[in-house]
């Protein structure tokens, strides 16, 4: 609990003025430093490690302050790619980058394994510290310049108000931030619980265990792949209202499943939709907002997506020691078909009526 509090607690607290900085400042310089930062912190760590002082407080110091930077670079991210991507390829791009992120998720466990295991550690942090190395010096040689901004405000507070009238007072952006931070609460269930559901239903041999998180994983990785190859969605709306339906079908689903290979071809197919609606929520984002507001808007979903799953799973989690997991998944998954349906009217509706 602590580790995920230190992990997650600072990216939300420092993701409005990160949200700020990314518009008032040059976005490759605020990631480069930003990671930099991180990478510096984690060779601190791996140093006091190697010096013996494998402390508790040290560690979740030091998840503390990677969390700050974490929480300074996930915006600027969010916001430099309409920078560097023509408009017409943003979706095939961020399906790419879904699609390395699902790849990571396979692969990192068994990377990290083999380094533990044979090196211990402190060469797992150094690991850590050479990759961020490499990304920086990477990004250091594309040359990317500072958003032109028509007015410069006199103070971060009148940027950081600015940002939030700006995305309360449109109606379809607020509509994405609702959906956001409703559907992250709805899919909550089966992100956290749904190992226990196996435990519980199926038995606790660790190789279902271990199933139940590769479907996941490997549903991403063909939905990644699946974006990357269709290249666009004409209808970003309507894609991201099917996939929330059938993301709520599919947990509904999960939820009444009495064989372990059925479940895991429904866990498999729920995985899928996951890489289409990230990408088409993030394009709609990179499409339609003004490139000097990118940062700030980026920063509200950051913060939205940050407290929506741990409020979810301080209010799941003892729920399923009072009623059924398979009861949990039912309603939560019927209730995020209907925020789907919901987002579709909503948000079409604000878009006939030129509110952006």
């Amino acid at each position: 609990m602590a580790f995920t509090i230190c992990s997650l607690l600072p990216q939300v607290v420092i993701s409005l003025w990160a949200g700020v900085w990314a518009d008032r400042y040059n976005r490759k310089y605020l990631i480069m430093l930003s990671d930099g930062f991180i990478a510096f912190f984690t060779l601190i760590l791996a140093i006091a490690f190697f010096l013996g002082k494998e402390r508790m407080d040290l560690l979740l110091g030091i998840s503390l302050i990677r969390s700050l930077g974490a929480g300074i670079q996930i915006p600027a991210v969010g916001a430099i790619f309409p920078q560097i991507v023509p408009q017409d390829k943003l979706t095939k791009v961020q399906g790419i980058n879904q699609t390395l992120g699902s790849v990571l998720m396979l692969l990192s466990p068994a990377v990290g394994g083999v380094v533990l295991g044979s090196f211990g550690i402190t060469w797992a942090f150094m690991l850590d510290v050479v990759t961020a190395s490499l990304a920086i010096l990477i990004l250091s040689l594309i040359p990317i310049e500072k958003v032109a901004r028509s007015t410069e405000s006199a103070s971060v507070f009148a940027d950081l108000r600015e940002g939030i009238d700006y995305a309360l007072n449109n109606k379809f952006l607020k509509g994405i931030l609702i959906c956001f931070g409703l559907s992250f609460i709805l899919i909550t269930p089966a992100a956290v619980l749904t190992p226990l559901f196996v435990e519980r239903t199926f038995g606790s041999d660790v190789w279902r265990l271990t199933a139940n998180e590769m479907v996941w994983t490997v549903g991403t990785l063909l939905g990644g792949v699946f974006v990357s190859l269709r290249g666009e969605f004409k209808d970003k709306i309507r894609t991201v209202a099917i996939c929330l339906v059938s993301f709520g079908i599919a947990f509904a689903l999960l939820g009444v499943a009495h064989n372990f290979i059925i479940y895991l071809i429904i866990m498999g197919a729920a995985g899928f939709f996951m890489p289409i609606i990230a990408t088409a929520q993030t394009v709609l984002i990179q499409e339609n907002v003004e490139a000097s507001m990118m940062g700030r808007v980026f920063s509200l979903v950051q913060i939205v997506t940050g407290i929506a799953m741990p409020v979810a799973i301080l209010f799941f989690g003892p729920l399923a020691d009072i009623i059924s997991i398979r009861t949990i998944l039912l309603v939560s998954g019927i209730l995020l078909s209907g925020v789907g349906l919901w987002y579709q009217s909503t948000a079409k509706y604000s878009v006939s009526k030129n509110n952006f």
